[in-house]
């Protein structure tokens, strides 16, 4: 167990934390690697336990995950026997819970067969986690999407356990995620910003949310240092770009639109989008058929040391999403002084200011997303303007070091209570 002795920030002993993920690393979630390994130099001795492996083979990841990987503890991916190790150990040691707890986890699914089925799965990945982190000392772990086993493993090794919770869809689906279970049973709650509190709340029992924190999340500014990128080349076109998954959640779609409107007024633009996902053969189709591919480029996926090369060439940077949390890779843009454009929805509002930080438009309306794009493309002071504010609101609200320290001081309350 967590020795909670003593002041810990006084002291030379690491504080061990587990952390619980559904895939780590992963090139859409490089804000939990600098989580961790923020948190590791705030003196937490952080045991990574991932579900799933690596969205990459091995030698694809960047050096930073390379190191992140060899560290990781793997549910799935590091064989049969080790699975099934872990569940003997368990049923031996622990015979009650671990029938009681199977049951629980199939009642979770309800009444529906597959959601029963998936439970069981859940289930079986929660032992092979938990069996590791008693083994590891880690009495209390924190997850990011990995709620539901996090929530088994807790109940059959009586561990500890807290959750970064983002959205969407917990919130469109609150009794699919067993959002008021989780929130209960929790030590504490983190959110990413105040609307995620807000609908946390809004699923969870009154009793229970002085554990709910708004934390956000943070990037590093050094990392992300400005560029000298807001004057378009000469004769060149204005280049804008989009980073994140080609999910339907993103709406690339509705971005691609907002630029077809401005090539047909005769704007000279260059949309680059850095991500993959399932969109990606729709969105192919769509610039063929609204003849952009002089006017688009789907980049691919990218790694996180290599992303930021497209940052430095961005004049503006857009995302048109219908949902979202509050997305990291506009954090990143701003904090380059790129200007930002994107839709009102969601905690988007919380980071930026419409009009100060960035421009806002609302969702599904290509023709103001275009409007705001041809603004900034016009005006030159307009950008630099924006820019200048970005990176301050960043500085002062989303600091990776300062708002992981607000978390590593949240941790260490709540586990010398424990």
């Amino acid at each position: 167990m967590i020795d909670t002795t003593g002041d810990e920030s006084q002291s030379s002993q690491p504080v061990p934390l587990g952390y619980l993920i559904s895939r780590y690393p992963a090139v859409n979630h490089t804000f939990i690697l600098r989580e961790i390994r923020t948190l590791r130099a705030l003196g937490f001795d952080v045991r990574v336990v991932s579900i799933r492996p690596p969205d990459r083979r091995p030698e694809r990841l960047s050096p930073e995950e390379a190191e992140e990987f060899r560290l990781t503890f793997l549910v799935l991916g590091g064989g049969l026997p080790r699975i099934l190790r872990a569940h003997l150990r368990t049923l031996l040691r622990r015979p009650l819970a671990y029938a009681a707890t199977l049951w629980y986890a199939i009642r979770l699914g309800g009444w529906d067969v597959r959601r029963a089925a998936s439970h069981t799965g859940y289930f079986a990945e929660a032992v092979v986690a938990g069996d590791y982190l008693v083994r590891a000392g880690a009495g209390h772990f924190h997850s990011h999407f990995s709620s539901t086993p996090a929530l088994i493993a807790a109940r059959l090794f009586r561990l500890h356990f807290s959750l970064t919770i983002h959205g969407p869809d917990e919130f469109n689906d609150v009794a699919g995620f067993h959002l008021a279970e989780k929130v209960a049973r929790a030590t504490f709650i983190a959110t990413i910003s105040n609307f995620a509190s807000s609908q946390t709340m809004r699923a969870s029992a009154p009793r229970h949310w002085s554990k709910i924190h708004a934390l956000p999340l943070g990037v590093d500014p050094g990392d992300f240092a400005p560029r000298p990128h807001s004057i378009p080349d000469a004769g060149g076109p204005f280049r804008i770009l989009c980073v994140g998954r080609l999910a339907a959640a993103k709406a690339h779609h509705m971005l691609l639109a907002a630029i077809a409107r401005m090539v047909e007024k005769g704007r000279e633009v260059e949309l680059t989008i850095v991500g993959d996902g399932p969109e990606r053969q729709s969105l192919e189709q769509a610039i063929a058929e609204q003849r952009l591919a002089g006017s688009v480029r789907l980049a691919g996926p990218c790694n996180p040391d290599r992303v930021i090369d497209f940052y430095a060439r961005a004049n503006a940077f857009a995302l048109a999403s219908f949902a979202e949390g509050v997305p990291v890779v506009l954090m990143e843009a701003m904090a380059m002084k790129i200007p930002c454009v994107a839709t009102w929805i969601a905690g988007v509002p919380e980071l930026i200011r419409d009009g100060i930080d960035g421009l806002l438009v609302p969702p599904a309306d290509a023709e103001a997303l275009a409007a705001a794009l041809e603004g900034l493309m016009d005006d030159p002071a307009l950008r630099a303007r924006l820019g200048e504010s970005a990176r301050r609101r960043v500085l002062e609200r989303y600091d990776l070091k300062r708002n992981s320290a607000r978390l590593g001081e949240t941790f260490r309350r709540y586990l010398k209570a424990q």
